[in-house]
Formats: C-alpha cells, sequence, structure tokens
C-alpha cells in the first residue's frame, strides 16, 4: 500500500472522493442581505443621521406604522448594492448631522461598510459611491408625516 493510499484510507474526507467540505458546492449571497450588513455598517458611524433621500425616508416612516409594513425596508432604505459571485457593488444615500466633515464621515462609512461586508460575505468589494442628499440642521425636527387619525 502507497503512503497516499494510506492517507486516504484514514482521511474520512479523502474516503467520500469530494475533497475539503467548502469545496463541494455554491454559495450565492443575496443583493438584499449584503444591502442590510452595507446599511447596519454606515448607520454605525458617528455623523450619519439617516439613510435615502427625504421622500424615501418620508414613504419609509408611513410604512413603518402599517403593521408589517416596513421593518426590512428601513435597514436597507438609501442602500443599493449589486452583487456578483466574487465580487460587490455598493450605491449609499446618506444624511449627514449639521457641523461634521462630509469628508470625514464619507470615508468612515465606506471604510466601516467594505470592512463588514468583507468580513460577513466573503465578497470583494470593488467599490462604494456615497450619495450626501441632505444635511440635518439642529433646529429641524425628524421628518414624519402628520397621522390624518386622531
Amino acid at each position: 500500500m502507497t503512503d497516499s493510499e494510506r492517507s486516504a484510507e484514514n482521511n474520512p474526507i479523502a474516503k467520500r472522493g469530494g475533497g475539503a467540505p467548502a469545496s463541494r458546492g455554491r454559495t450565492t449571497i443575496a443583493d438584499g442581505v449584503v444591502e442590510k450588513i452595507a446599511g447596519m455598517a454606515a448607520r454605525d458611524v458617528d455623523g450619519v443621521h439617516a439613510m435615502g433621500s427625504g421622500f424615501s425616508r418620508t414613504l419609509g416612516a408611513v410604512r413603518d406604522r402599517v403593521p408589517g409594513g416596513g421593518s426590512k425596508a428601513g435597514v436597507t432604505r438609501g442602500v443599493k448594492a449589486e452583487v456578483g459571485e466574487v465580487q460587490t457593488a455598493l450605491d449609499l444615500e446618506i444624511v449627514v448631522d449639521y457641523g461634521v466633515s462630509i469628508a470625514d464621515v464619507a470615508g468612515a462609512v465606506r471604510e466601516n461598510v467594505i470592512t463588514a461586508v468583507e468580513r460577513m460575505t466573503g465578497l470583494e468589494v470593488v467599490e462604494v459611491n456615497i450619495a450626501v442628499s441632505d444635511v440635518k440642521l439642529p433646529d429641524d425636527e425628524d421628518e414624519e408625516p402628520e397621522s390624518r387619525l386622531q
């Protein structure tokens, strides 16, 4: 018996003939999964007040009030991902707090999102585009539509 035959005999993985378990099959990651991870990572950065445009936040606030309406949508609001087999690209729309350095906040968001997405998914993040759609002024009230119900 040769050394390789002995080694195959003592290795249960080799006996099954499939190689390492990680190489048996394919893992796909949905765009929405990457969007959730990126949305959570972006919100963790100081200076990010909200995600998405004013309209999408207003619409989201209405949706959140409807039972079963939108708790999942809130996490991905302002995030769009394109996911390939080994790479992903992201577009984020953020609202920053007044007085912060937009360049610093955008850099921190980019770094946090890349780190979180690559660590959790194993995908290479090739780009993170950030659009700052608004600045939250200190005297601005949070935009929530008035309820017509009393």
